[in-house]
This record gives C-alpha cells, sequence and structure tokens, in this order.
C-alpha cells in the first residue's frame, strides 16, 4: 500500500502542525471557560487565548487594531455578515466569475429578492478578471466590489492592488480562503476594507473558525443578535467592535487552536511558507506539461498562482501557455483517445495510488465556464506547506500511469 499523499488543502489543509492540537487539548482539558462571560481565573485565561488569537491575526494582516478582527464560523459567514449587513435596498454590487459560491448565492439570493443589482466582471481561460469589465461594471450606485483573492479551481491570483485603484473610494470584500496564511497579505497596502478569512485552510487551525476585518470608519448590522457578554443590562446589541458582531458562546477552543495555527505561520514566516509551496507548483507543472492528454489550467506560474493545481485528461483546448485562449499547458494534439472524466481519474488516483485530491466543480460553476471545464469540472491538485518534493514526483508518476493506462 502507498503512504497516503494528501493533496486537498485547497479544501482543509492538513496535517496540522502540532501546537494546534495541543492549544486545542489544553483548552479542553486546563482552561475549558467562557470568555468575556465571567471574573474568574479561567474565564480571563480563557479571554486572553482569545485576545492573543486576535493579535496574532492582526500581525499577519497588518492590522492597525485588532479589535477591528471579528470571529466566524468560516469565511463563508464573514462573507454573508458583509453582504446581508452593509448593503441596503437598491445598492449595486460587482463580483467576479472566478468567486465562489460563498459570495455567489447569498448576491443571487438578494437579487432574486429585488433587493440589489449584480454584475460579475468575466474572466479568462487562465482565470484572470478581466479589469476593463470591471471598470465598465462600475455604476454611481456600486455600494461594493467582492473580489476572490485566489481561485479556488485553478490558483489564479488576482492582482488586488490593481482592483483598488480601478474602483476608487468603493469599498472592497476580499475573499482570502486560499491565501490567508500562505500569500502575504497587509490590508494597508493593498486597500482592503473588508477581508474575509477562514481557520481551516492556509492559517492552519481546526474547522469552524474564521473571520472578518472590517477597516476603521465601516461597520455592519450583525447577522445575529444576542449575549455578549457586555451591556447585559441593555436590550440593544452593543455598538463596538467585536462585540458587535460576536453573539453567543464563539468556537472558543477552535480560536485557540487557530491562534497556534498563527503562531506557527509567524515563527515560519509567509515567504518561507510561499516559497516553499511555489517549489512544489513548478516541480508539477514541470513534471505535467510533458505529458500527452493532459490538460493544465490556471497561468502555469507559480509567481501567479497558488499551490493548487487543476488538470483534466483530455486536449479539449489548444495547447501552450502562450495560445491566444490561454489557461492550458501540457497537451498534445497528437492525444486522440478521450481520457477518464474527472470522476474516473479521481477514483484512480484516491483508490489505487493513495493520492487524496478533490473532483468536480468545487463550488465555484462560473470559474468553470470561464475555464472551459464546465459540467465535468477537473481533478484539483491542493499542496500545502507539508507536502514534500518526494510526494510530488510520486503525484506525477501516478498521471503518467493513467494517461498510459499502465494501472
Amino acid at each position: 500500500m502507498h503512504k497516503l499523499i494528501y493533496l486537498d488543502n485547497a479544501a482543509t489543509s492538513f496535517p496540522k502542525p502540532p501546537g494546534v492540537t495541543e492549544a486545542i487539548v489544553h483548552f479542553m482539558t486546563e482552561v475549558g471557560a467562557n470568555p468575556g462571560r465571567s471574573g474568574h481565573a479561567l474565564a480571563r485565561e480563557a479571554e486572553a487565548i482569545v485576545r492573543n488569537t486576535r493579535e496574532g491575526l492582526a500581525r499577519l494582516f497588518n492590522i492597525p487594531d485588532p479589535g477591528r478582527i471579528v470571529f466566524t464560523l468560516n469565511v463563508t459567514e464573514a462573507i454573508n455578515t458583509v453582504l446581508f449587513g452593509f448593503l441596503d435596498d437598491g445598492d449595486h454590487v460587482v463580483t467576479t466569475a472566478m468567486d465562489h459560491n460563498a459570495v455567489l448565492r447569498p448576491l443571487e439570493y438578494l437579487r432574486k429578492k429585488g433587493a440589489v443589482t449584480v454584475d460579475i466582471a468575466p474572466a479568462d481561460r487562465q482565470g484572470f478578471v478581466d479589469l476593463d469589465a470591471l471598470k465598465r461594471s462600475l455604476k454611481t450606485k456600486t455600494r461594493l466590489v467582492v473580489v476572490n483573492h485566489a481561485s479556488n479551481v485553478c490558483g489564479t491570483l488576482q492582482d488586488i492592488q490593481a482592483i483598488r485603484e480601478i474602483i476608487g473610494e468603493i469599498p472592497l470584500l476580499v475573499d482570502t480562503a486560499q491565501t490567508a496564511g500562505c500569500y502575504p497579505i497587509d490590508v494597508i497596502r493593498d486597500g482592503i476594507d473588508f477581508l474575509a478569512f477562514t481557520g481551516h485552510k492556509g492559517l492552519m487551525g481546526p474547522q469552524g473558525t474564521g473571520g472578518l476585518y472590517l477597516r476603521e470608519d465601516l461597520s455592519l448590522r450583525p447577522l445575529k443578535r444576542g449575549g455578549t457578554g457586555t451591556l447585559s443590562e441593555s436590550l440593544d446589541q452593543p455598538d463596538f467592535l467585536p462585540d458587535a458582531l460576536e453573539s453567543g458562546t464563539q468556537n472558543n477552543v477552535g480560536i485557540a487552536g487557530l491562534g497556534a495555527g498563527v503562531d506557527f505561520i509567524l515563527e515560519t514566516g509567509v515567504e518561507t511558507i510561499l516559497r516553499h509551496e511555489r517549489e512544489l507548483t513548478a516541480r508539477l507543472l514541470k513534471g505535467l506539461r510533458g505529458l500527452t492528454g493532459v490538460t493544465i489550467y490556471g497561468p502555469l506560474d507559480p509567481e501567479r498562482q497558488t499551490s493548487t493545481v487543476s488538470i483534466t485528461f483530455d486536449s479539449i483546448l489548444p495547447g501552450g501557455e502562450d495560445h491566444p485562449l490561454g489557461g492550458c499547458g501540457a497537451i498534445n494534439l497528437a492525444w486522440t483517445e478521450e481520457g477518464p472524466l474527472p470522476s474516473e481519474a479521481g477514483k484512480l488516483l484516491n483508490g489505487r495510488f493513495d493520492i487524496l485530491v478533490r473532483v468536480g466543480l468545487h463550488c465555484a460553476p462560473l470559474a468553470h465556464k470561464a475555464l472551459g471545464t464546465f459540467p465535468d469540472g477537473t481533478i484539483r491538485l491542493g499542496m500545502g506547506y507539508f507536502n514534500t518534493r518526494e510526494e510530488i514526483d510520486m503525484v506525477i508518476r501516478a498521471i503518467r500511469a493513467i494517461v498510459e493506462g499502465d494501472l
């Protein structure tokens, strides 16, 4: 039996740094109390753990005031908090074809309800948003622009600073689900007004954690209201952060684990993590380029994408990264036989070679339409910091075996 090779880091990172598990166990066995609800020693220790996590995230994203970070269950809840708490009836929103259903579904709900109007900027075959089209979509009623920092399908990185320049003073919400923890993010430098993040991917924390940063002069209507441990004498929701957006008991044990993940990233260095993941990406792309019958989607450039690579076993697109259509490499038009569908190839990788990948549409149907992979989707190879060069070589050999029918 082969050693399991985990390549589903775009869905959730695994393994976690040992300190994450240790922090969770410590909270459950030694702390256990509810921060902000009591004045005893364990409650104060729990409060210190949550505060330290907030402060670590502020250092990671260059956020001047840690109190502007509120915890959520995931990036989806963070995005929903902005969309339902910031937009008013009659507002206009611009998003992109590369965005996730975490953005598209709530916007579609608001659009069908007649609350807002929405424009979706298209993307090319490499997954880059058409910035000219995005600019043309802006209107006098545009209240918000929502952008996925990097595609969860093919890893394509969007130029956030260029988008900031294009949209002027319009508030910008950036979904960093695929970049937080493994790519440098600076809310001041990048001009990010709302930053939504999840804890269980690049931040190396547990599932059920995430958060949202709000720029200093912005406020939101709460997605939920209730007890906060502060101003208990009032029936009105507190109007100050983080309390205004953190009603009810939070996932404090998860936040403890998230804090340990953030500490690991700060100690290791985002640049170190990025350098390793780029090396793995370059190695995989180089190994796949020469394989007849494999299409690779995205920029095919480790400098312009994350360590997420999508492939299919076919030759449906013209070859070469410099082709006008773009978006694919490693193609040989001499390939004439139909290759296995993503679902079939995924089963082979998972079952025959113990390589754990994800197949399908990855909750981003418009991205697949832009890439030309709808409705079957792709095989997604999501590398992470704990993957090795040797594992990538094994993946290349397995893909070659599938192409050559050497099973």
